[in-house]
């Protein structure tokens, strides 16, 4: 029995993981032009790191966490998300303490939920996501979405629509809280068991739940915005002031809530509007989550941050009809005749690598013209064909593919002449 990939994962094959390439190097690319710095954290962190950093009651804690016990009868979770990473590596290693503040990180890799696969979601998925750590200042707020919305306009995508709320500070969460325990509690039996048991722990939940997204006591539900207290209204309102001046387009939505307890104040989604891109239209989420750094054992420090997932980003390229730019081809394709030919192509590879081309020759000892088909296929540039009769010459046969112009040239001083014609032709 052939053995095949586990359920809700996927193998990313030459001509789609340049695809990925590109996407991920436009990122890198706008962190470092916003100053945002890489780090790498493990793929598995003790579980309490994500219990205590995502909250209890979120489905991903709940329901969708890999987590099982190592030999040494440790608890070990596979990531299901970056932030939580992010500060306990923050708090580890004091970055709080660094000189230049905000700390301001990305992070890119694998992350792992056991939820239902379907178009664009898998168990193990690719996030990038930023995190900036050490500024209560709302301009930072609009700087992180900036850059979520930089990413996706570089990359070409033009139907986007940007979701903001105010989810409050610890005072208006409070009032709010209680609003929603007495709109929700005469009829909660109404509601799925997950509601039923978020009523008390986190009602604010309520209003993300898939189930009864549809049930009119979602619809009536009391607005955060009417809980906000002065501190948290000012707040809002300078996120919003900012993001005018920056040209960025956006909707308040009272009813957005992200899925994970730790958000406070900011929060925000990046959507496709694209026809056709799919019942499940969130590209990127994230928002601020002040007091998560001292949750997770580090003193009072703001943070801010998103991620989004690379393979919905590739959806709704798909959903648009944008082609990214990564079909580059070949600098030069080596092809032989004969026997003597054939082994000097090995050194001839050899070197036109070292001088930084981009060079193939055949590995099957095929004829002359299944040779010529393997170079148009690999989009070579050009084509030098060695035969054993020019090797006696000292010669080799230069073929411009895009205007057909073919030359001879010195065989001992190919690398030289080739890269002058090469520099001369592009």
């Amino acid at each position: 029995m052939a053995l095949k990939l586990p359920r809700g994962t996927q193998d990313i094959l030459p001509g789609e993981v340049e695809k990925w390439q590109f996407i991920e190097t436009v990122a890198r690319d706008l962190c470092e032009k916003f100053q945002y710095k890489e780090i790498r954290t493990p793929i598995f962190e003790h579980t309490e790191v994500f219990t205590k950093g995502v909250g209890d009651t979120t489905d991903i804690v709940q329901k969708e966490m890999y987590t099982f016990e190592d030999r040494g009868g440790r608890s070990l979770t596979l990531r299901p998300e970056g932030t939580a990473s992010a500060v306990r590596s923050f708090v580890e290693h004091k970055m709080f303490g660094y000189p230049n503040q905000p700390v301001k990180l990305f992070y890119m890799g694998p992350m792992f939920r056991y939820e239902r696969p379907q178009a664009g979601r898998y168990r193990q998925f690719v996030q990038f996501g930023v995190e900036a750590l050490g500024s209560k200042d709302p301009a930072i707020d609009a700087e992180v979405i900036a850059l979520a919305m930089s990413i996706y306009q570089s990359l070409g995508l033009k139907k986007l629509k940007l979701i903001i709320n105010s989810l409050g500070d610890k005072d208006s969460r409070n009032a709010h809280r209680e609003a929603l325990i007495n709109h929700f509690s005469p009829r909660i039996e109404e509601f799925c068991g997950d509601c039923q048991s978020r009523l008390e722990k986190n009602p604010l939940r309520i209003l993300d739940c898939k189930k009864d997204r549809d049930h009119e006591l979602m619809a009536t539900a009391p607005s955060i915005l009417q809980y906000l207290n002065e501190d948290s209204k000012k707040y809002f309102d300078k996120v919003q002031q900012y993001l005018t001046n920056l040209g960025i387009d956006f909707e308040v939505d009272p009813n957005l809530v992200r899925g994970l307890d730790y958000y406070n104040q900011t929060a925000f989604e990046i959507m496709s509007d694209a026809e056709g891109f799919g019942a499940i239209t969130t590209l990127c989420g994230g928002g601020r989550y002040n007091g998560l750094v001292e949750e997770s054992g580090g003193p009072e420090t703001p943070g801010i941050g998103f991620a989004l997932s690379i393979e919905r980003c590739l959806a709704a390229l798909n959903a648009e009809g944008i082609e990214l730019p990564v079909t580059q081809g070949i600098d030069c394709f080596l092809a032989s005749l004969g026997e003597a030919a054939k082994d000097y192509t090995v050194k001839l590879l050899h070197e036109l690598r070292k001088g930084g081309f981009s060079a193939e020759r055949d590995y099957l000892d095929r004829k002359i013209k299944a040779q010529l088909k393997t170079a148009d296929r690999l989009q070579a540039k050009y084509v030098a064909v060695l035969g054993d009769d020019e090797l006696q010459e000292n010669k080799i046969n230069l073929k411009d593919m895009e205007s057909g112009n073919q030359i001879e040239v010195p065989l001992d001083t190919f690398l030289e002449e080739f890269s002058a014609i090469y520099k001369k032709g592009r």
